[in-house]
């Protein structure tokens, strides 16, 4: 319901290095003058899931039957009519192209009746507002969305009533999703997937998903493969409104051998429910309000804890990630143990690339700041087609910049110089404003010990 901005994914390699305020490096002059057009991705190319179908049916009960909170929901919720949704307030250039798109994946995807309408009323109003405005009213979302009401006036004034009570609700008529205008392309069409989606189906976030953005480790952005078949059963006709638990649970075998018949062979994993003070953890370790002395104890506990559970999964492995960040400042060795830990951890959980990619903006970063370019291109190949597929295009940048900078430490400045520009599309999409890419190209320009040379 509400996508939180954690600093983990906000700031891919924010402590690596100290940024310069001064005239950025020879090579990253490319974007003082008219910076490229932005770049938008292809047709999607969602992966299909590899659970067990009844990994699927326990995962369908855990999201539609409970809150982000832990509270219980009595009952199965959906819209009972094709879903017309409305855009308020003063959406970016870049909301109208990307909601059409998720549109176009949901009717496709999810087999769900939804369109767009530019007039009289909407089931769902998507309200284009400020970052501030988003930040007065829940300090610690990017954007969310809210039952029965259609503007951020609206949920100011009745946010304290039963009509905006998820726990309340038995079916669902109207909704308001707050999106910010004020932010990158990138970010405002993350907002729209986790958003829209947790508006038309599920209500909870569960970190034990390693494929899924029902996951508040914001790892995965666009709706995957998992997802729409999520939300392809919550449309089925064998559900509907005010089931229960035990009657949705008893329609969820022959649903899903319906719609995912490979999941019938996929053998069943046993997995350990999130224990509260380890998410409570991750949040203080990477939420905004906490000091560097609260995150880094944050992010020790929820090592611990996930030690203590057994854990061999990507929350292990984020766990480990999490602290590699909070250490890599004052001791950028021990970040990197952090860091390999993470991702032998990966290696033993199917369908966690995307989570690797995001480990290669640190490791390569490093190998970068020591001066080996080799290593570095070594890790960054393998992790661009899979940021590429995820539509990531903040961390397919992330990692074009730094593939350049490796090209310019082994020697092989006309790469170097190819590969820099070829990124700057996908900057504009991921940073957002001019101003955020260059510092962008700074921040990644300052790791490389040769300086200003190799532009």
């Amino acid at each position: 319901m509400i996508r939180l901005s954690l600093l983990i994914l906000a700031t891919l390699l924010a402590g690596c290095a100290t940024v310069p305020l001064e005239e950025p490096a020879t090579r990253a002059r490319i974007a003082d003058s008219s910076l490229p057009p932005m770049k938008a991705f292809g047709a999607p190319r969602p992966t299909a899931p590899i659970q067990s179908n009844t990994n699927i049916a326990a995962d369908f009960l855990l999201l539609h039957f409970q809150l982000e909170s832990g509270r219980s929901l009595p009952v199965f919720t959906r819209f009972e009519s094709p879903i017309t949704v409305k855009v308020t307030g003063k959406p970016s250039a870049s909301l109208g192209p990307d909601l059409r798109q998720l549109l176009i994946r949901l009717r496709n995807e999810a087999g769900i009746d939804i369109r767009q309408i530019s007039d009289g009323d909407a089931n769902i109003t998507i309200e284009s507002v400020s970052r501030s405005d988003i930040r007065r009213a829940l300090p610690q979302a990017a954007c969310f969305v809210v039952p029965n009401v259609s503007s951020l006036a609206e949920f100011r004034r009745d946010r304290r009533k039963p009509k905006t009570n998820w726990a309340l609700m038995r079916d669902r008529t109207q909704l308001g999703i707050f999106i910010p205008y004020d932010a990158a392309p990138q970010e405002v069409r993350d907002c729209l997937h986790e958003e829209l989606a947790q508006a038309i189906g599920p209500l909870n976030d569960l970190y034990h998903l390693s494929d899924s953005v029902f996951n508040d480790d914001n790892v995965h952005t666009v709706l995957t493969g998992f997802d729409m078949l999520i939300l392809r059963a919550t449309y089925s006709p064998e559900l509907q409104s005010g089931m229960t638990l035990d009657e949705v649970k008893a329609k969820l075998p022959n649903l899903l051998a319906r719609l995912n018949p490979r999941g019938n062979s996929v053998g069943f994993r046993q997995i350990q429910k999130t224990p509260r003070p380890w998410i409570d953890d991750v949040q203080t370790a990477l939420g905004p309000g906490a000091n560097a002395k609260t995150r880094r104890t944050a992010a020790n506990n929820a090592v611990r804890i996930a030690s203590e559970q057994g854990w061999q999964d990507h929350r292990r492995a984020f766990s480990h990630h999490i602290l590699g960040r909070m250490t890599q400042t004052h001791d950028p060795l021990l970040a990197q143990q952090h860091y390999a830990t993470a991702l032998h951890y990966l290696d033993q959980t199917p369908g966690t690339q995307l989570h690797r990619a995001y480990i290669t903006t640190q490791t390569s970063a490093y190998a970068i700041a020591t001066g080996d370019g080799a290593r570095a291109l070594i890790q960054i190949a393998p992790a661009l087609p899979v940021a590429q597929r995820a539509e990531n295009a903040s961390l397919l940048a992330s990692l074009m910049l730094l593939q350049a900078e490796a090209y310019d430490l082994v020697g092989q400045p006309d790469k170097a110089r190819a590969v820099r520009l070829d990124s700057l599309g996908w900057a504009r999409y991921g940073f957002g404003s001019d101003w955020s890419v260059r510092a962008k190209m700074r921040e990644i320009a300052a790791l490389n010990p040769q300086g200003t040379r190799g532009g």
